[in-house]
């Protein structure tokens, strides 16, 4: 499991580099306005939401190798090229690139589910989350900073060697996909996706969208309100604490004898979100108000890629953990326009109060869904 856990913080790095990178090239070097920056942002977005289940299923059918090599040397060629394209053909290659964008989350996530025995699986996935959380600390932040100090084109040269480095270390490492007990059994029934997409099923990948709607969302308010305030310099330290707050919360969240439901989890953390925007007096009460919040951030992604987990046959896993990056593209995504007319409209203390009331309110809604019974339906049996 360590080559697995090390090569999955180190692969995501890259990956968490590519909307701030291709945002800030169109911005600084094209000399564009954001709203461009924004489309071509949104290609990319749009391209990963398609891509990331349909790569999974095929992973499921094909195995890791075939889909690391094409994705990789996809990923190569557009940020090589990148530097060099005007701005329309920037954002058709930027959405094909997204399109088969390498699927380093939903692939580790598969990994960790084929290699931690079954009782251990919360912890393994907390763990993830944890990784998962240092890369966005490190990525974005190395991204900016190269385009600072170099130039963007150096920049996104540097993602695309990075992504092609990750999917030769997967390549080359090839970590299995189902675990021992599961290729014992052969190769598994072909599941169609309306057998296991249950209600339940997609009640965790809304209350997933949910949830990084909130993040990204409050986010986009930090740096607001400290924009606002005059106390901008402040804004890396700021997200640091949060992040390091969501990180303890991974580690004690793994260690804990059981887990909790993830409404309970995200409806918390929406909850502890809203009363953020009323603390007053500069970043050093902000950072104290994140804390109680940041601490149920890594659980709460753990737990939805847990019950994703135990919820989907072994066969259709890579499937459903492409679909479940879906939503949480959806949740990003849609988060920026909302958080920006709250913070436009009356101002960035009531982002946090928004983000985490429609949070809270989709949670809501889910809890009928979340309690309807389960359907165990009977495979079908194929006549010879």
């Amino acid at each position: 499991m360590t080559p697995v856990v090390i090569l999955g913080l180190l692969t995501r790095i890259p990956a968490t580099a590519t909307g701030l990178t291709i945002t800030l090239h169109v911005v600084q070097t094209l000399g564009l306005s954001w709203a461009q920056a924004g489309v071509a942002g949104t290609a990319s977005t749009v391209g990963m939401a398609i891509g990331s289940p349909l790569l999974g299923r095929i992973v499921d059918r094909r195995g890791t190798r075939s889909v690391v090599a094409v994705t990789s040397l996809v990923q190569l060629v557009f940020w090589v090229s990148a530097p060099m394209l005007p701005y329309e053909v920037l954002v058709g290659a930027a959405f094909v690139a997204g399109l088969l964008m390498l699927p380093v989350f939903g692939l580790i996530r598969q990994c960790m589910a084929a290699m931690v025995p079954k009782d251990q699986h919360r912890t393994g996935f907390a763990l993830d989350s944890m990784c998962v959380e240092l890369s966005y600390m490190i990525g974005p932040a190395v991204g900016a900073a190269a385009v600072s100090a170099v130039s963007s084109a150096v920049a996104m040269r540097a993602v695309g060697i990075g992504l092609a480095l990750a999917g030769l270390a997967l390549f080359v490492l090839n970590p299995p996909t189902r675990s021992a007990e599961e290729l014992a059994a052969g190769p598994g029934e072909k599941v169609p996706i309306r057998r296991w997409l249950s209600p339940r099923v997609l009640t965790i990948f809304g209350v997933t969208s949910a949830l990084t709607f909130v993040l990204t969302a409050t986010d986009l308010a930090i740096v607001a309100t400290l924009e606002h305030a005059g106390d901008a310099a402040w804004i890396g330290l700021v997200i640091g604490v949060w992040c390091f707050a969501s990180l303890v919360g991974g580690f004690v969240y793994g260690l804990l004898p059981r887990g909790f439901s993830p409404l309970v989890m995200i409806g918390g953390l929406c909850a502890l979100t809203i009363p953020v925007g009323l603390v007053g007096g500069g970043w050093w009460w902000l950072i104290p108000a994140l804390i109680p919040g940041g601490l149920l951030c890594a659980p709460s992604l753990s737990t939805t890629v847990d019950y994703v987990n135990k919820s989907v046959p072994a066969s259709a896993r890579g499937e459903s953990m492409g679909l479940h990056g879906t939503f949480l593209t959806i949740g990003v995504s849609s988060a920026g326009p909302v958080a920006g007319l709250i913070i436009d409209g009356w101002g960035p203390g009531w982002a946090f109060a928004g983000a985490g009331a429609i949070g809270l309110l989709a949670v809501l809604i889910a809890v009928p869904f979340w309690r309807m019974p389960v359907r165990v339906k009977e495979p079908v049996k194929v006549l010879a």
